[in-house]
């Protein structure tokens, strides 16, 4: 997603118009990312392990080395086949005449989880099949890992590539965290009753946020990019912590694509909701309280998300920093686990409801005294 964003700012900047220019932005970017898919493949597997130690689920070494392989080999090559996905798409969205950080973003997010759930579905099992084979697991993440020095070289005469490389890791590591804490309340309400058709809906709502926040930090850092100099925000933007109403509210471009992508919220939830619906049957709760605390989350989410987007935006770009790269992983991050904590808080009351009326129910039927 920030390869994305950060390939959508250069196209609407007409920095990628030149062919060298394109060539050595593309090149640098996607190198960039593949060293970033290996490191985090190692950092998502040993948090694996670690949140399996806290919950005293027992590895072996065999298992160990199953999970470092096929996590570090997902993520280089759901990373590559993203990253050209996304070369694809912004320029043919620049040819076009169509703003790339409307669709690259969201197409990132949505294709992000669907391919790599795939690639790791696919890898693990030979992996799995191949167990007994000690050395193999081994190999493969030295193999990977000894691309990153191969990586870092090609990434040495880009300074701006080069500086993501070297301060763009905390966003990464701090979203994954989060994400990781989001999965953490997932498993431990997944089984529970009350919980039932909890793991259909936290990837809707944790995409749709991540998706809608995604658009619109890439428009305002692209705005920021042509109309500011990094370190100086411009007048109208001065003030760090906005006011919501403002925000919302105004005439101003930014102001006015929130309140479009607020407005998205409602009815696409309930476009998915109808689809779960007619998919899973009655095995989901289709109550209306339940249908309006799952809307009324949906909007708290996306409006926390939407307004921290402007703040997170304006502080990075005060400290010259680049949003594309700093933003977007903490607010999918903050958006997974917003997205699963209120979820599950929509359930749990809308079961406490649903038991609070079966208990005063009967009593109501129960005839006094005569």
């Amino acid at each position: 997603m920030t390869l994305a964003s950060r390939l959508s700012t250069a196209a609407n900047t007409g920095v990628i118009d030149d062919p060298k220019e394109q060539h050595r932005i593309i090149s640098s970017n996607l190198a960039l990312v593949q060293v970033q898919a290996v490191v985090v493949g190692l950092l998502a597997a040993l948090a694996a392990l670690l949140l399996g130690a806290v919950s005293r689920e027992e590895l072996d070494l065999a298992e160990m080395g199953l999970l470092c392989a096929s996590s570090v080999s997902t993520a280089f090559l759901a990373a590559f086949a993203l990253g050209m996905l996304m070369v694809c798409i912004v320029i043919g969205a620049r040819k076009l005449g169509v703003n790339p950080d409307n669709i690259a973003t969201p197409i990132a997010a949505s294709l992000g989880d669907l391919i790599t759930l795939s690639i790791l579905a696919l890898v693990s099992s030979f992996f799995y099949k191949h167990k007994d084979t000690w050395y193999l697991a081994p190999l493969v993440c030295a193999g990977f890992t000894a691309l990153i020095p191969l990586g870092v070289a090609m990434l040495a005469k880009e300074p701006t590539v080069l500086r993501v490389l070297k301060f763009g890791w905390f966003p990464i590591l701090l979203a994954m965290l989060l994400s990781s804490f989001g999965g953490v309340i997932l498993s431990r309400t997944i089984s529970g009753q009350q919980y039932q058709g909890m793991a259909i809906f936290t990837p809707v709502i944790c995409g749709v946020g991540g998706n809608l926040v995604a658009i619109q930090t890439s428009r305002i850092s692209t705005h920021l990019h042509i109309c500011g100099t990094p370190g100086v925000l411009p007048l109208r933007m001065k003030r760090f912590w906005p006011n919501p109403c403002s925000l919302f509210c105004a005439s101003e471009i930014n102001s006015m694509s929130a309140r479009v992508l607020l407005f998205l919220v409602i009815p696409g939830h309930l476009v998915f909701f109808y689809v779960i619906h007619l998919i899973e049957g009655h095995s989901v709760t289709n109550s209306k309280t339940f249908v309006m605390l799952y809307l009324l989350a949906s909007l708290i989410q996306v409006t926390l998300l939407l307004y921290l987007a402007e703040v997170m935006v304006r502080l990075t770009w005060h400290h010259a920093l680049d949003p594309d790269s700093h933003c977007i992983p903490y607010l999918t991050g903050l958006g997974d686990l917003l997205g699963t904590g209120l979820l599950a808080l929509c359930f749990l009351i809308d079961w406490l409801l649903r038991k609070q009326y079966e208990l005063d129910g009967p009593s109501e039927l129960v005839p006094g005294p005569l």
